[in-house]
Order: C-alpha cells, then structure tokens, then sequence
C-alpha cells in the first residue's frame, strides 16, 4: 500500500469518528425549581387544550457540548417599562415562582426577545412564564431570527395561537397549563442568533409574565 493511499484511509476513519462524536447525544439537562401551586386552581377551558401527561417528562436528547446560550444574555421587549420586575430577571438562571422572581408585562399582545450575541444552532428553548398558579397564557408563538427586527429569515417553531391573533397563521401546538416543569420547545437545529417568544394575556388576566427562558444550542460553525 502506497503513502498516498495510505494517507487518505487514515484522514476518512479520523473524519467518521469525528462525525460520530459530533452526532452523539445524551438527555438534556436543566434545574427544575420546586413545585409551587397555590390556592385552588382556575377551570381552563380552551379548544386546543393539551391533555394531561402521563408520568414524567421524557427525555429530551441533544447533541453533546449542548448548553444555555441565553444565560446571562440581553433582553428586550415590546414593553419598555414592565409592571414589575426588570427584563434582566428572565435570563438570569433563577426559575422559582415566588414574588420578586417574575417579570409582568402590560396586557394583551406582547413580546420579549433575547440576543444570544451570536448565530447559533438552537436544539430546545425552555420557557417559564409563571407557575405558582394553574394557569395557560394565549396565543405563545416563538420564533429564531438573525434578524433583530424579525423582518426576515423568520423561523416559527411554536405556534399555539389557533385565531391567528398575531398574524402569523393558525397555530397547530397545543395550549398548555403551566408547570414548574416549563414548556420544552423543540427547535430542532434552527439557525438563529434571536429568539423572540410572544404572548397575549393569560386564562387568569389579562397581562404577560416570564419567569426564565433558556436556549440550548452550540454557536454555529
């Protein structure tokens, strides 16, 4: 066998194993804060209501090196001046559900955007909006940009808002009753550097709140 040939059967097995253990993947990991429902919990009746889950969560697999982009990371939104609380809390790794860990955005259709502060490929978004009461917020809707207008490049990867309230068409995901548990978003790889989640009122009010949001991807190639 000749250098040459030699050479390139050595760079193709260096190569496979390099795809491998950048394919390999393992359960997403993340801190859950305790459970914290109080006081009798609100009927909820909505047509597009998730139905109870069975046992625990499942796991969530992702490639390995995966980890939360967004911790720490700058945060604006359509309200300038929230009703409580600063926008620095929904990034800042706490997710418990008392008072003082929240933020309170003004009613009906309101967003919050995160920069990750460079493109990256986003695998999950994990998202708290409120959970020391049994409630559902209306018309969630996330989307990943590399543009910090959303103008363009605009990828949906979740869509509950079934009337089309924020003009992004019918949403097909479920409606669901928040938990200490948080929302678990599959992003599937999406490229983006921008993550904007929207809302619009709650089945208990009419306002907005986050508690955390966390974005699990690797920077892009």
């Amino acid at each position: 066998m000749n250098r040459t040939l030699t050479s390139l059967i050595l760079l193709s097995v260096v190569s496979l194993a390099a795809t491998s253990v950048a394919q390999e993947k393992v359960p997403l990991k993340t801190e859950l804060p305790k459970p914290l429902f109080v006081g009798t919990p609100v009927p909820v009746k909505l047509p597009n209501l998730e139905p109870p889950r069975q046992g625990k969560r499942p796991d969530f697999m992702v490639p390995v090196g995966t980890t939360n982009l967004a911790l720490g990371k700058k945060v604006t939104s359509s309200d300038n001046e929230p009703i409580i609380g600063d926008l620095e809390l929904i990034t800042d790794g706490d997710k418990e559900g008392e008072e003082g860990y929240w933020v309170e955005l003004g009613p009906g259709k309101q967003w919050v955007q995160i920069d990750l502060g460079q493109t990256a490929e986003i695998y999950a978004i994990l998202v708290w909006h409120y959970h020391s009461q049994a409630r559902v917020y209306r018309d969630v809707v996330v989307q990943i940009s590399d543009d910090p207008k959303f103008a363009s490049g605009v990828t949906t990867v979740f869509n509950n808002d079934y009337q089309n309230n924020h003009g992004f068409g019918a949403g097909k995901d479920f409606a669901y009753v928040e938990t200490n548990e948080g929302r678990l978003i599959d992003a599937k790889g999406v490229k983006g550097r921008y993550v904007r989640l929207y809302s619009n009122g709650n089945t208990s009010n009419r306002l907005n709140h986050y508690i955390e949001v966390e974005v699990f991807g690797k920077p892009a190639a």
